[in-house]
């Protein structure tokens, strides 16, 4: 194990230790005063993110005033790890590497305080770890404010991607902004944050309503103590000595930063959860088994793909550590717990991420020598792109790459009979483009969360069509012709191409 690690994770246990006893560290730690009354620091809560640090003009003498923006990502699933002031209205930030793995840094996550109304700036995000990347599509930054708490994504023509020779040749993403209300903090982030305490309070709000066709249980923890959340949702006669169990397993969140995978998550549950006819009957007939959040401790962190101690979660299902991979073990055990138990089949697993370079919704799936079995994958994709209008069979693709043996569907389907259905689905970071064409339309957090609640619609044509459910009701019927992924209203433009890199220091041509 890296010595950084370790050395990292001591730190991290001396850290909780001491808000245990007498608060939080940065209440006790002595804090140097600046002019400003700002701490300028590295935060204790996340390893390695800057935290309260006021940055003035490189020829600025004197106290730092109003407009000297106030950078903070020293909380939860924040990511910043260094800011450069270029001049008064442009800034250089680098993000974090994932922690114990230098290899990733893609996901940001900060806020900006202490701003002037009607100030401008240009953010340049320089030490992305990717050249391939939804930005040179369209893609935006995501942003939202104090007295505005409702994520919308920058509009098309202040954001640029570009290759810039003046930092090494890397790709650059740059965003122009007008912070319009002073009294306000300003969050950006790469895509729609979700984090770990997000999906604590959501579970037990789920908890507290009293279903008895809900049960969460404890799982398992990770390697710093955080919950891995299982819901079992089926009806209570289903979980009876005797009774046959078809399950279906769906996972989300094994790459912390692919965030659009738990509003797909959790639009799936409110789905299950509800009254409607077909959830009903899909609760009847199987029995649902939901791990909302595999990676915890990366999420917290405000990692990209890595956990706590630097693995790639989705290439370690072969042969999980109890240690090093604790919540793979405890699913994967389960799972084979599950297998084991008479009358119960695992029939369907679904591993829910997000990608970074194509548009609209797609499933990678699994490729076998025998046609029979090969042939069989395709049926639950045609089924999901004819529910979801953001679905794409083209971009659906099925193998065998020994590169991705140890990935959850490769995993699973290797451990699990013959006859079960193992997928990996992929949402864009970015937009879909319609069936029909035209432009692309930008996911939110609804539209992310429709497409959860059509792969349960999904489920139910499945079995209805093998003759497990019988009948579809005319209530569910009648919403064949409404499930198209809606966004709500926002300044996204549709993407385009991105437009060439703007002058260094240029504020021309800014709007809020």
């Amino acid at each position: 194990m890296n010595p950084n690690c370790v050395a990292m994770i001591r730190r991290q246990r001396e850290e909780e230790e001491e808000r245990r006893g007498h608060g939080t560290m940065a209440e006790t730690t002595a804090r140097p005063e600046f002019p400003s009354g700002e701490w300028r620091g590295v935060g204790v809560g996340s390893v390695g993110n800057v935290s309260r640090l006021q940055v003035a003009p490189p020829d600025h003498v004197g106290p730092t005033k109003r407009g000297h923006l106030v950078f903070n990502a020293a909380f939860e699933s924040g990511n910043l790890g260094r800011v450069d002031c270029i001049s008064e209205a442009e800034y250089d930030l680098f993000m974090r590497p994932d922690t114990c793995n230098p290899r990733y840094r893609v996901w940001f996550n900060f806020t900006v305080g202490n701003v002037r109304a009607n100030q401008r700036a240009i953010f340049n995000l320089v030490n992305f770890s990717k050249t391939r990347s939804l930005y040179r599509d369209g893609m935006t930054p995501v942003v939202k404010s104090t007295s505005r708490p409702q994520w919308t994504r920058l509009p098309g023509k202040h954001v640029f991607y570009y290759r810039s020779p003046e930092h090494r040749g890397r790709y650059v993403v740059s965003f122009a902004f007008c912070f319009d209300r002073e009294e306000d903090e300003y969050q950006f982030a790469y895509c729609f944050p979700y984090t770990y305490s997000q999906l604590q309070r959501y579970l037990d709000a789920l908890q507290a309503r009293g279903f008895d066709y809900v049960h969460r249980e404890l799982l398992g923890l990770s390697v710093q103590q955080r919950r891995l959340d299982l819901l079992t949702i089926t009806s209570p006669g289903n979980l009876g000595p005797g009774a046959k169990r078809r399950v279906v397993l769906v996972m989300a969140r094994v790459h912390p930063g692919e965030t659009p995978s738990s509003y797909v998550c959790q639009g799936l549950i409110d789905f299950l959860v509800s009254q409607q006819p077909a959830a009903v009957m899909l609760r009847e007939r199987l029995v649902f088994k939901i791990v909302p959040m595999l990676n915890p401790d990366g999420v917290h962190l405000g990692n990209y793909r890595c956990s706590l101690m630097g693995f790639d979660l989705n290439r370690s299902w072969q042969d999980p550590s109890p240690w090093a991979h604790p919540t793979l073990h405890a699913v994967r055990r389960h799972v084979v717990t599950l297998q084991a138990q008479p009358n119960t089949s695992v029939e369907v697993c679904v591993d829910v991420h997000a990608h970074s370079t194509l548009a609209n919704s797609f499933v990678y799936g699994n490729a076998f020598d025998e046609a029979e079995r090969s042939s069989r994958q395709l049926f639950f994709p045609r089924l999901l792109c004819r529910n979801a209008s953001d679905f794409s069979l083209a971009s659906t693709t099925f193998d065998s790459d020994a590169a991705k043996a140890g990935t959850a569907r490769r995993s699973l389907s290797t451990l699990l009979s013959s006859s079960c259905l193992s997928y990996t689905l992929e949402v864009s970071f970015s937009a879909f483009v319609p069936p029909h064409g035209g432009a692309a339309v930008p996911y939110t957090c609804g539209s992310y969360m429709n497409l959860g609640k059509n792969l349960a619609r999904t489920f139910l044509d499945f079995y209805r069509l093998q003759g497990i459910i019988q009948s579809i009701p005319l209530s569910v019927a009648s919403e064949r012709h409404d499930r198209a992924t809606k966004p709500r209203s926002g300044p996204g433009r549709s993407p385009k191409r991105a437009p060439t890199a703007p002058a260094r220091s240029s504020t021309r041509d800014l709007h809020g």
